[in-house]
């Protein structure tokens, strides 16, 4: 396991092997996706009370449960990076950032519109959006640090650093409807006794989290292919790629 795991790190090992799996990857996200939004937006019976106006929650749910997840990938590979030094481990965070505040700000975007006629309002100042509007600037807050460092050693430190420390917004985000009195609704699919959705509306709502999450490996890997050449640009297995 250690050996496989010494050997992905290896950057001609990890380009060979992410080419592999890119498009295999790209095809089932293309898959999920389809079939998510078809079951969403013609299977999926409109709500007793918001009507049609729910499906948006489709986009909304996987977009921000992704602006989480990232951001907590993103915050474990840079330890891993500040502790062990390996240089692929940068790669893979600085190709997740500009994804991660992607999602965040769609999440933020379908949220607006979602709460729109929900609340009467396009934003409150609510725990729940808040602290997602915090992550948003986390996320911009390391692109512009590690844009603005020239040294890419001490780009990835800084980066990691402010990575880690802003990792304590991601709980205050998901426990943000439990533990103060919010107008985001409460958990739903998370709850520990039964999801408090029926299965017409859950079952395309977990294909499409599915697809967000293959479609963010897809992008990763070609952003991190991308970031490798860069790096390896004057290696020699590089240059045998050229020929």
């Amino acid at each position: 396991m250690w050996r496989f795991f010494h050997k992905l790190a290896s950057p001609p090992y990890f380009y060979s092997l992410s080419g592999k799996f890119i498009p295999w990857l790209g095809a089932l996200a293309a898959l999920m996706l389809l079939t998510g939004l078809y079951l969403g937006l013609v299977v999926a019976p409109p709500d007793y009370q918001q009507g049609q106006s729910y499906r948006i929650m489709f986009v909304h749910v996987p977009a921000a449960w992704m602006s989480l997840a990232l951001y907590t990938f993103m915050a474990a590979v840079s330890a891993i990076h500040l502790i062990w030094n390996i240089k692929l481990a940068d790669v893979m965070v600085r190709s997740s950032a500009a994804l991660g505040a992607s999602f965040t700000f769609i999440a933020l975007a379908t949220g607006s519109l979602w709460g729109k006629p929900m609340w009467g309002t396009w934003w409150v100042w609510d725990a729940r959006l808040t602290s997602e509007l915090i992550l948003l600037f986390l996320y911009l807050g390391y692109i512009a640090l590690v844009s603005s460092i020239e040294d890419r050693r001490v780009a990835a430190r800084a980066g990691g650093l402010l990575l880690l420390v802003g990792v304590v917004n991601i709980p205050i985000i998901h426990y943000s409807v439990e533990w103060w009195n919010t107008l985001h609704q409460g958990p739903t699919v998370t709850r520990f006794d039964k999801p408090a959705i029926h299965l017409s509306m859950l079952t395309p709502l977990l294909v499409m989290m599915l697809a967000f999450k293959l479609f963010a490996a897809t992008v990763i890997l070609i952003n991190a292919r991308a970031e490798v050449l860069e790096r390896e640009r004057r290696s020699a297995w590089v240059k045998e790629l050229e020929l």
